[in-house]
């Protein structure tokens, strides 16, 4: 379950309350129903698959007793009629909470194009679900401005109850944009979006691939990061977490937790988790 950040957040607090973000492929099913069950799961939603392959591994994580946040893309949504058949049919599952972005498809499919339409369209009627989530971009976004970001994000704080951090490896530059978010009037709680365990060379690729370039440099820079992608080792996100500790007071920047991307990894996630103590070792 989510909760709030206190006085005492700590690193291993925030670990404790960790999610593990599960794309809705062959075999993801097995994945999400390995997680232990006091471990939030949240399923992704593409152009590639359509909002019902979300929705089927949605019912199946929640078949198999877990607490399920599902991602809606706005790009995905053909028209008011759509959202609330999407929104009745998760809630119906038991789902208290949701996970509202843009999307990455080129042309919305309906009448939606940005994460603040839905958002907007949510307030509208009354929706049954208790906690409503949003992205934010540390780093910037490829297409957009980061004036326009802090824009766009103080417009969606008013309907939202926390933000998730696209994947970040720099500590210094999360921490700063956090202080400069927080200056800037964005008060919403952070759930710190950072990648799961995941060899260096597949990690380097996926992040190119979502469009976090800038922070792959940073992680190109690091030291023994060419003899541990040549030995195939792995990347694991315990170092940042520390040197953010480091960096700023969780708790004063009201940090609630991670979100960790682990890119259908599952048991390597579970394994860190365990190992930093965030999660019973799986059965």
């Amino acid at each position: 379950m989510t909760r709030s950040a206190d006085p005492t957040t700590s690193v291993d607090d925030i670990v404790r309350n960790s999610s593990i973000e599960i794309i809705p492929l062959k075999g993801a099913q097995e994945k999400a129903a390995a997680v232990p069950a006091e471990t939030t799961v949240t399923m992704t939603c593409s152009p590639k698959f359509g909002l019902s392959r979300t929705l089927d591994h949605v019912a199946a994580a929640r078949r198999s007793g877990h607490r399920v946040v599902p991602h809606l893309a706005a790009r995905m949504v053909d028209d008011r009629r759509a959202l609330r058949d999407f929104v009745r049919r998760v809630t119906d599952l038991g789902v208290d909470e949701l996970f509202v972005v843009g999307g990455d498809g080129e042309e919305p499919v309906g009448r939606f194009r940005e994460a603040a339409e839905i958002l907007e369209e949510l307030g509208e009627f009354d929706h049954g679900l208790s906690r409503l989530g949003i992205g934010c971009y540390p780093e910037g976004h490829p297409k957009i401005a980061d004036d326009m970001l802090f824009e766009a994000l103080l417009r969606k704080q008013q309907h939202a109850d926390y933000m998730v951090s696209q994947l970040c490896f720099d500590a210094s530059a999360l921490a700063g944009w956090l202080r400069s978010a927080r200056d800037r009037g964005v008060t919403l709680p952070l759930r710190i979006g950072v990648a799961a365990p995941l060899q260096i060379r597949k990690l380097i690729e996926l992040s190119v691939k979502i469009g976090v370039g800038r922070s792959v440099r940073f992680l190109s820079k690091q030291h023994g990061l060419v003899g541990n992608l040549l030995l195939g080792r792995a990347y694991e996100p315990m170092e940042l977490l520390l040197a953010l500790g480091e960096e700023m007071s969780f708790a004063d920047f009201s940090v609630e937790g991670l979100h960790l991307f682990s890119f259908n990894q599952v048991d390597a996630t579970l394994d860190w988790l365990f190992r930093a103590g965030g999660a019973e070792e799986a059965g």
